[in-house]
């Protein structure tokens, strides 16, 4: 590996081939992935936003306005937009950058598109080293935009300091979707294409419920936006702005926890490849004694 110590020189100044080139190292473990992430100096005070909701809510198009606004701030901000990753083939669009493509050339701003590789809440494996590779790279701020799987996708609650669920007028019954995991880690509610018909019911129902599922602790904010015409964007970051404050002490604990936890957990997981997996599980299965829980027991032996 190049000079450690230029590499992080690079990084600190926020050139952005060497944040690119350190987040490959870390990504795929390279040799001297351990020693970057040992002795990167993370800035704490970088805030990470998370993006989440279902697919066709409009998350990239509210990316785009949230860029914009920040960008006339002068503020230098990197994007983090993860894609699935196919279980048949392994491998992911990663379209993000095309979706983002007015901002790409700017000097301000960074966008990466990682893919799943397996993980089934709405995130990347290695998306906590990733984000504090960037966090180590004079960003101002860092917006993490989940893959949009739909209720599954909670591990963003464990990653950003403020996560944001963006919603549609049309997504249905407003009860079923509280109940549901991904309405219970919102830190901010958008309700985007707020044109359409039905929009200002749907946020009356959204705070009352809200309200009643949890009345004696702080609410989480509610804003109503139309992407495509940049409409909501300011109050969107402002309430982003409002719960980052709320959360700077009470919360920082927590999300070390989760992080430490899912460090550990992909730690003892590394030395299993789902390739290795499936090649071992295709030549087993057509013994006529193949046992699913006997062969996982026999494969963590190996």
């Amino acid at each position: 590996m190049e000079n450690i110590a230029n590499m992080l020189n690079l990084l600190k100044s926020g050139d952005f081939k060497t944040i690119g080139r350190c987040i490959t190292i870390v990504e795929n473990d390279l040799p001297g992935s351990d020693v970057l992430l040992t002795s990167i100096n993370i800035n704490k005070n970088v805030p990470i936003i998370g993006i989440t909701g279902p697919p066709g809510a409009g998350k990239s198009s509210l990316v785009n306005g949230m860029l914009a606004e920040l960008l006339a701030e002068n503020k230098r901000i990197g994007i983090l937009a993860v894609d699935p990753t196919s279980p048949f083939n392994l491998g992911s669009i990663l379209g993000d950058r095309v979706r983002m493509s007015e901002h790409f050339n700017n000097p301000n701003v960074y966008i990466r598109s990682i893919a799943t590789r397996g993980s089934l809440g709405g995130l990347s494996a290695k998306i906590i080293e990733i984000t504090d590779i960037m966090r180590s790279a004079n960003f101002d701020i860092i917006i993490v935009e989940t893959v949009g799987v739909g209720q599954s996708e909670i591990e963003i609650v464990g990653l950003a300091d403020v996560t944001v669920l963006v919603l549609v007028p049309e997504a249905g019954d407003e009860i079923q979707q509280l109940k549901s995991g991904v309405m219970e880690i919102a830190d901010v509610f958008a309700i985007n294409k707020a044109d359409r018909p039905g929009a200002d019911i749907y946020l009356k129902n959204l705070y009352t419920l809200l309200h009643s599922a949890s009345p004696d602790k702080k609410q989480p904010q509610v804003v109503k936006t139309i992407a495509i015409k940049n409409e909501g964007i300011k109050e969107l970051l402002a309430a982003c702005h409002t719960m980052l404050k709320q959360h700077q002490n009470h919360f920082k604990s927590y999300l070390l926890v989760e992080k430490a936890y899912k460090l550990i957990q992909n730690e003892r997981m590394k030395d299993l490849n789902k390739i290795d997996l499936k090649t071992a599980l295709e030549q087993a299965q057509h013994d006529d004694n193949f046992n699913l829980y006997t062969f996982v027991k026999e494969y963590l032996k190996v």
